[in-house]
């Protein structure tokens, strides 16, 4: 597919990695979602049992691990490893910082864990040597490299979720939708350029598909008419400026809104706020 499926959302909506943990568990390990990030683990070898604490669709209450496994924990989740020194259990951890949050396009789009074994990651086997081979070592610049490949770890998977959609389980949502040849790119279309007055005739055309085909292969896919998606795109991309410091009427420009005040009765009308009030709120959450 030659449709940049990523770009447009990572130019918008950055994701950070920070690798904090190389080598052996022993004991008890927690991982707590207040700290508000996602977490990429890899088990490299040895043993492990992975522990979910009250229910949550998608998350398994135990899990034992006895081959080489990546987790992917694209939301802040509460999670524990348990493991003995005889279990000899080796493991490379990485935080994730997504732009946005648990709203992140990406990050909401997938389910709250991933679990692939690394023989089915076989594209990520260079990148995952590499990263192996940078936390191991003590040598100048390993933490910003070892980051760096924690990042570019993470593009690879989304990409091998996106190019291996039968793989995973994966809900109605963005992933599905960018995983479909002729849905991405109108997707990548709205991303890339949201404050063009996109309309279904233009969406489906870029899709190659009828107007009657596209719109309901769009909403079983993604979970929501094309209209939807991309108010609700502009919006987030709405909020992102705003929390830049952008005044109001250069962001409504920016995102597809002819006013200033246009923009203000949309995103009332989706979040249940002025976005003087959002930005208030914003603020008094973060003191």
């Amino acid at each position: 597919m030659s449709t940049d499926r990523l770009t447009p959302l990572f130019r918008h909506f950055r994701a950070r990695a920070h690798l904090f943990h190389a080598g052996a568990l022993c004991g008890i390990t927690r991982y707590d979602a207040a700290l508000g990030t996602g977490f990429l683990h890899v088990l490299r070898a040895g043993r492990l049992e992975l522990r979910h604490h009250g229910r949550r669709a998608g998350l398994p209450a135990r899990l034992v691990l006895e081959r080489p496994t990546l987790l992917f924990y694209p939301r802040p989740v509460d999670h524990q490893f348990l493991c003995s020194a005889e279990d000899g259990a080796d493991l490379v951890c990485a935080a994730l910082a997504f732009d946005g949050g648990g709203q992140h396009p990406l990050a909401r789009a997938l389910p709250p864990l991933l679990v692939i074994t690394l023989d089915e990651l076989a594209p990520l086997r260079m990148t995952l040597e590499l990263l192996f081979a940078e936390a191991d070592a003590v040598r100048c610049g390993q933490p910003l490299l070892a980051d760096r490949l924690a990042e570019v770890l993470l593009i690879q998977l989304l990409r091998w979720l996106l190019d291996h959609p039968g793989r995973q389980a994966l809900p109605a949502g963005l992933v599905n939708g960018l995983a479909h040849p002729g849905l991405a790119r109108a997707l990548a279309a709205m991303h890339e350029r949201p404050a063009e007055p996109w309309t279904l005739p233009a969406l489906a055309a870029l899709a190659a598909m009828s107007r009657s085909a596209f719109a309901p292969a769009f909403r079983q896919a993604v979970g929501q008419t094309p209209g939807e998606y991309l108010a609700q795109w502009r919006l987030a991309l709405a909020q992102q400026r705003l929390a830049r410091g952008e005044p109001l009427h250069r962001v409504a420009d920016a995102v597809g809104y002819g006013s200033a005040a246009t923009l203000s009765r949309a995103f009332s009308a989706r979040t249940g706020l002025s976005p003087r009030v959002w930005l208030q709120q914003r603020a008094a959450e973060a003191a």
